[in-house]
């Protein structure tokens, strides 16, 4: 009875005490320490493109440039830039449009630093009059001043001699990186040159055997067969193309900039000693050399189809891969597509390429480095003062340099920038299917040369250009053209403040 009393007594005790713990508020419960937010690790495979990209803040940031619309921009729109934009986390914004609108729209934002465009296209001939008037950033002093933005293997020395063309005079620095380099030269018919009845109707007419002309008499003499051999077969063939627009600049670059150095007139005739370009005042803008250059141009238009006086660079290689042409003078950037694409060109497999033309003497004095035997042309992708985003387009034109992506870029659009191009089992193979032209840029290539250094060139050429039409429209002789222009330019350099 005691043990029985006792356990009931301990069991109220126990619940006593445990409604006596329920009544007692439960103390707070001590705070946890937040342990601190762990940085974000850098990805072991993160692309050195995203580091300086994030670096320089750009991720995210969208460059916009300008271009003109050719084979080889058209590659670095479709098909670099979007990689760029993978592995950097910058977009690149591309407006490719005409040669004449991109120049307006570039000039236009760089003389008002509106900052439009962070990065634009440098004709070679231009880089002068950019470079002078302080218009591009010095990507060789950008890529000292930010080392951690400098890509290790851009190498100033990897690019072929046409990058000189992009240098500061003053101190030789980068002032835009190369993207297309070409050389324009001398593209014939292969089946026509090789027809043996085409072949011994030319030698029995003309006394020599029909090959690729190497002075103007002999390509006059082609030009002419050939159109006759068209009309009298019922073909619709012509002798030649002449890049000859009425209305448009590409006419000069071809009639006063190609042919004159192939007669030995350079650097249009203006004596860069006194700034002069009439004859009589030391230049040789209206000498008899370059009267005969002219003549001989003009005279191919009997002998051209009629598109030719609405010709720029692009209609020229469109009449030429429509078989309308047996010759031409041709600019290297359409030489692939004209030899290999049979959506485009119904020439395919019969494109031979050779040398211009040239008097005696012209060649030998081109290969001792005193002259030319035609245009080596291209341009840059360079980084306007006015360009809001500086930084990060110094990274895109680091990327598109890379030798990785040449030779692709190469075959799509014949240019080559890179000397180890050359060798890629790519443009090798291109070479076979263009019969050699890019033996010949690699092996010829120092017998062409850009355009002179003037920083006056656009604005010279816009001056004189009015009397360079009346020519091809027959309204001045060649004589009257080069003598009109020779006095213009002599009066003009001196409002421009050269010479007296």
């Amino acid at each position: 009875m005691k043990s029985k009393m006792w356990t009931i007594l301990s069991l109220f005790v126990v619940m006593s005490m445990l409604v006596a713990c329920a009544a007692v508020p439960a103390a707070p419960a001590a705070p946890v320490a937040e342990e601190p937010a762990a940085e974000e690790p850098v990805a072991e495979d993160m692309s050195w493109w995203a580091q300086a990209a994030e670096t320089a803040g750009c991720v995210g940031t969208t460059i916009t440039g300008i271009s003109e619309s050719t084979p080889p921009s058209n590659y670095s729109a479709d098909v670099i830039a979007p990689q760029f934009e993978e592995e950097s986390g910058i977009k690149v914004e591309f407006e490719t449009t005409s040669w004449g609108e991109m120049y307006d729209k570039e000039l236009k934002d760089m003389q008002s630093g509106a900052g439009v465009y962070d990065f634009i296209y440098i004709e070679q001939d231009i880089a002068y009059a950019y470079i002078d008037r302080d218009f591009l950033s010095d990507v060789t002093q950008m890529r000292i001043d930010n080392p951690e933005l400098a890509f290790s293997d851009f190498d100033e020395g990897m690019f072929v001699s046409f990058v000189d063309y992009f240098r500061d005079p003053e101190n030789g620095n980068l002032m835009g990186v190369p993207m297309e380099a070409f050389i324009k030269t001398y593209l014939y018919r292969t089946d026509l040159f090789e027809d043996e009845e085409i072949k011994a109707a030319f030698e029995a007419e003309y006394g020599y055997p029909l090959a690729p002309a190497t002075d103007h008499e002999e390509y006059s003499d082609i030009a002419k067969f050939f159109t006759e051999w068209g009309e009298t077969n019922d073909m619709e063939l012509w002798g030649t193309t002449v890049q000859a627009h009425t209305g448009h600049a590409a006419s000069w670059y071809e009639g006063f900039t190609e042919v004159p150095p192939q007669f030995g007139v350079y650097d249009w005739g203006i004596n860069m000693d006194n700034w002069k370009a009439t004859v009589e005042n030391g230049g040789t803008m209206n000498s008899d050399e370059n009267k005969a250059a002219l003549t001989w141009w003009l005279s191919n238009l009997e002998f051209a189809p009629p598109e030719a006086t609405s010709s720029t660079w692009d209609e020229t290689a469109a009449t030429f891969a429509a078989g309308r042409v047996a010759q031409g003078l041709i600019y290297g950037e359409n030489a692939a597509w004209v030899a290999t694409d049979p959506e485009r060109s119904i020439v395919v497999g019969n494109v031979g390429v050779a040398l211009p033309p040239t008097e005696p003497g012209v060649l030998d004095a081109a290969a001792a480095g005193e002259g030319s035997v035609g245009y080596y042309d291209g341009g840059a992708y360079g980084i306007p003062v006015s360009s809001q985003n500086p930084l990060c387009a110094l990274l895109w034109v680091q990327y598109f340099a890379q030798e990785q992506f040449q030779p692709e870029w190469a075959a799509a659009s014949a240019r080559v920038t890179h000397n180890a191009t050359y060798d890629s089992p790519e443009l090798q193979a291109m070479d076979e299917q263009t019969n050699g032209y890019f033996t010949l840029m690699k092996d010829k290539g120092e017998l062409f040369a850009g355009a002179s250094p003037f920083p006056f060139h656009a604005t010279l050429r816009e001056e004189i250009l009015p009397i360079w039409y009346k020519a091809i429209t027959g309204d001045l002789t060649p004589d009257e053209t080069l003598d009109q222009m020779a006095e213009a330019t002599d009066a003009f350099l001196v409002e421009l403040g050269y010479g007296e």
